[in-house]
């Protein structure tokens, strides 16, 4: 069945019109924008902080293209956003979604079982107000509703525009493609049912041990979809396996539950991954005897197969074409966070034939840390 048909047939009860950004909670919110604005060429949007009048918290918003992050730090010693770093580490504290009706996308999901984490608040100043409520998904993530078909200011009321005055150039990257999420032993389903239940998504791909595992490790993931395609998120769990996979290692470092990476999508990956090279980004490495026979694999491509060696990006084909992926290393003190830069030829699909050679290199990763 093509992906269009199954998105045609999610009970899209809940229209979802993308990702209005993700917000991050870190410890050193300015240090985090210059990091974003630097390695991965992000400008300033907005900002807001104690010359907005906001004496708890701090929040620079970057963008590139259709991507946007909210970094956001406290000020004060007992806070939600200083619990959360504490616990977690710099790390995805809100996923947003763009909605027509905030109170009533509220409204729906409480109805369906969801934890109340803002009830519809308006808020407004000169350009106009916006509505936003958010449920908990899984761990302390949430998700919140943005309705902004009223507003007509730079981000949010209370934010102001910020100038930018260090603006590196940019690298290529267009949209967040998907974002993954690690959750606990025996937890996935849980989780998919409510994404389907709750939200209104359709599980569109499954992998269980045989697909994602090694020698020494494993995982079982289902990747889910909204109705119109725009949002997917593949959940994770811990598989048995003879020593602790990648899933296990984050659960332990981030303290529970979260989300693992931001697959973040570019029409020029070789062009993105070398840019990310040159500024300092680390990726996993794989074997180079991973290309000797990459056209026999996935046959004819664009792409310089002598550039994608030597970059390290990884490719893969399914019916309605190919895709090519790399992972950096994580990019924070923690083993947690990293992301995924992904260009799509036509594929649909999340680099199935890729897991083998990426297993291999995260357990690599791990043993340096000790941690396998």
């Amino acid at each position: 069945m093509s992906a269009e048909k199954i998105f045609d047939q999610a009970k899209d009860f809940l229209p979802i019109l993308g990702i209005d950004y993700i917000e991050f909670y870190v410890g050193n919110a300015k240090q985090s924008a210059f990091f974003y604005k630097t390695a991965l060429g992000f400008e300033s949007e907005a900002y807001s902080g104690l010359e907005t009048g906001d004496n708890s918290k701090v929040s620079y918003v970057i963008r590139q293209e259709k991507i946007r992050f909210v970094l956001t730090s406290s000020y004060v010693k007992n806070s939600e956003i200083n619990e959360h770093y504490l616990a977690h580490g710099d790390g995805v504290k809100v996923v947003a979604f763009l909605v027509e009706d905030s109170k009533k996308s509220y409204d729906e999901t409480i109805r369906r079982g969801a934890k109340s984490y803002l009830e519809p608040t308006k808020s407004e100043d000169k350009d106009g107000f916006i509505i936003q409520s958010g449920i908990y998904t899984y761990g302390e993530t949430v998700h919140l509703f943005i309705e902004r078909k009223n507003y007509n200011g730079v981000f949010l009321p209370g934010f102001k525009e910020l100038e930018n005055t260090y603006s590196p150039d940019p690298i290529g990257l267009k949209y967040v493609d998907h974002v993954v999420g690690n959750v606990g032993w025996n937890e996935m389903d849980k989780w998919c049912s409510f994404y389907r239940d709750v939200l209104g998504f359709t599980q569109i791909v499954s992998f269980d041990d045989n697909d994602i595992s090694t020698e020494y490790t494993a995982l079982m993931s289902k990747v889910m979809s909204n109705g119109n395609g725009r949002v997917k998120f593949p959940i994770n769990e811990p598989a048995e396996g003879l020593n602790k996979s990648q899933i296990e290692e984050y659960l332990d470092f981030y303290n529970g539950p979260g989300v693992q990476h931001l697959a973040l999508a570019t029409d020029d990956i070789i062009m993105t991954v070398s840019e990310m090279k040159n500024r300092g980004i680390e990726f996993l490495y794989v074997p180079e005897t991973y290309y000797d026979d990459l056209t026999d694999r996935v046959g004819d491509i664009v792409e310089d197969v002598e550039l994608l060696r030597k970059n390290g990006i990884l490719i893969d084909r399914d019916d309605d074409g190919y895709l090519l992926q790399i992972f950096t290393k994580p990019l924070v003190d923690r083993p947690t966070i990293f992301f995924e830069i992904i260009q799509r030829r036509g594929a649909n699909s999340f680099g199935k034939g890729n897991f083998k050679a990426l297993f291999l290199a995260i357990e690599r990763e791990q043993r340096n840390r000790g941690t396998l």
